[in-house]
């Protein structure tokens, strides 16, 4: 050996956090030979390890025959195009490539030397002896500011500890990635003793069976994780009662959550008052909120309309594919023209008819703030199409209004080409409106530019641009 006993057991304990030299993992070979090395320094693996890309593919080749594994063709073509060693390479994307103990081993050679903004893990039949070597070597190398390990449905009990660890002890990942794997019992513990300290901003957790109990679980934690702004949650069945009740007091306690996606699970009227109830007391903090296909109806409006007014900063709301119908849009009308921060509003097939559009025309008249409206996949005809087309003569701020093209309900040859011309019109005056947000932005540059050569105070607040209080009918 090249150094002693006690400092070979003093190093590796130092790689696993050095808190004990009886955590350490030891490496064996294939053939089960005592183990000749040690683990690099991270210093060393920083300094660039004067390697250049050949060191690097030899290394990782050498290494790959010492654990008699084929070298993968995939890893080593991303490799050759590195461009900069000094600066993250963009991605090291090992989806679908199975990743037994061995070939996890033979990747050091390359994360010793190679950091990477994402490393991709998706579907790589992770096993509990692999993923755990494998999330320990991007721990101690710092190697991913973005990990994705979804679909790795085997870690085991040591692959969910290790990387707990490397979530607790990373200093640079900032997103993690894990889907399509049953977060129950010890992964669902494992992910929230994490949680309490991780400096994780984005938490994708979409298709794990996160109802009940380790909901419960997860959000015990994120009460107190004073880093995380992003949360999805999709596909996971959520329902309206326990689920719901613990997300509203998610959104009471946690402050610093910036986006809670909630796509395709059964949330329903109840649960959308739980939310409510949360986001009442919360008022400012959240920006996004997607309820995408939720089960929720137009009787739920009544709680989302109470609650709207008092949002300070939710900026995007998403209610598609809910069956809100013409009834839930004269519920929210007025709360809608009410609040003053949604920029972005997705109400795709919600069962909305031409009443509908007339009602959310009235409520783009008044808007000073509407940026994207999103109502696609509803039966609107000539008569909301018209409205649309009036309301968007007062309104100043709307940029994007998504509509169906070739709507095909009308038989009337005549009316057909009158919705032809309304969308032509619609779209106009949409660009209309980007082109002198645009105009305002370039200005605002500008002058702030000009200013800063003066050396002048550039503290004065942004004033919203005003549209004339007039309604759809006068107009």
């Amino acid at each position: 050996m090249t150094m002693s006993d006690h400092a070979e057991e003093e190093e590796v304990a130092h790689r696993l956090g050095g808190k004990s030299r009886r955590e350490k993992r030891v490496s064996f070979p294939p053939d089960e030979e005592m183990v000749s090395g040690y683990a690099e320094s991270k210093d060393a693996r920083q300094d660039g390890d004067s390697r250049n890309l050949s060191d690097i593919i030899s290394a990782y080749e050498r290494s790959c025959a010492k654990h008699k594994v084929a070298p993968d063709p995939r890893t080593l073509d991303q490799i050759k195009e590195i461009t900069c060693l000094t600066n993250r390479a963009r991605c090291l994307d090992l989806q679908g490539v199975r990743l037994d103990y061995r070939m996890c081993e033979s990747l050091e050679e390359i994360l010793k030397s190679v950091r990477f903004n994402l490393i991709n893990l998706q579907g790589a039949e992770l096993e509990e002896n692999g993923a755990s070597s494998l999330m320990d070597m991007i721990s101690y190398y710092e190697s991913a500011t973005h990990l994705d390990v979804s679909s790795n449905t085997d870690m085991g009990v040591s692959g969910w500890q290790a990387l707990s660890r490397l979530l607790i002890q990373s200093g640079c990942l900032w997103r993690l990635d894990a889907c399509n794997i049953p977060i129950e019992d010890y992964p669902a513990q494992a992910l929230s003793r994490a949680l309490l300290s991780s400096r994780l901003t984005v938490l994708h957790l979409e298709n794990t069976g996160l109802s009940g109990k380790p909901l419960f679980t997860l959000v015990c934690s994120l009460k107190k994780n004073i880093a995380l702004q992003e949360l999805y949650l999709c596909d996971n069945e959520l329902n309206s009662f326990h689920d719901a009740m613990q997300l509203g007091e998610l959104l009471k306690y946690k402050r610093t959550l910036r986006t809670l996606d909630l796509t395709n699970n059964a949330i329903s009227d109840s649960g959308l008052e739980e939310l409510c109830d949360g986001l009442r007391v919360q008022k400012s903090g959240l920006r996004t909120l997607v309820l995408h296909n939720n089960r929720i109806t137009h009787r739920a409006m009544t709680h989302l309309g109470s609650v709207l007014p008092l949002l300070r900063t939710l900026e995007t709301l998403d209610l598609s594919d809910n069956d809100l119908q013409d009834r839930g849009m004269h519920v929210l009308k007025e709360a809608l023209i009410s609040n003053r921060s949604i920029t972005r509003l997705g109400l795709a097939s919600v069962g909305i008819t031409c009443e509908g559009a007339v009602v959310l025309a009235e409520f783009l008249a008044e808007s000073r703030f509407l940026q994207m409206l999103d109502v696609s996949q509803n039966l609107i005809l000539t008569g909301g199409l018209m409205a649309f087309a009036l309301a968007l003569k007062l309104n100043r701020t709307l940029a994007h209004l998504d509509l169906d093209r070739n709507p095909n309900e009308e038989e009337d040859e005549f009316l057909i080409e009158t919705q032809k011309d309304l969308l032509s019109r619609i779209s106009d005056l949409c660009a209309a409106n980007a082109e002198a947000a645009s105009e305002m932005d370039r200005g605002s540059a500008a002058l702030f530019n000009h200013d800063d050569c003066d050396g002048k105070d550039n503290s004065g607040e942004a004033v919203a641009r005003r549209v004339p209080a007039q309604t759809l009918a006068s107009a």
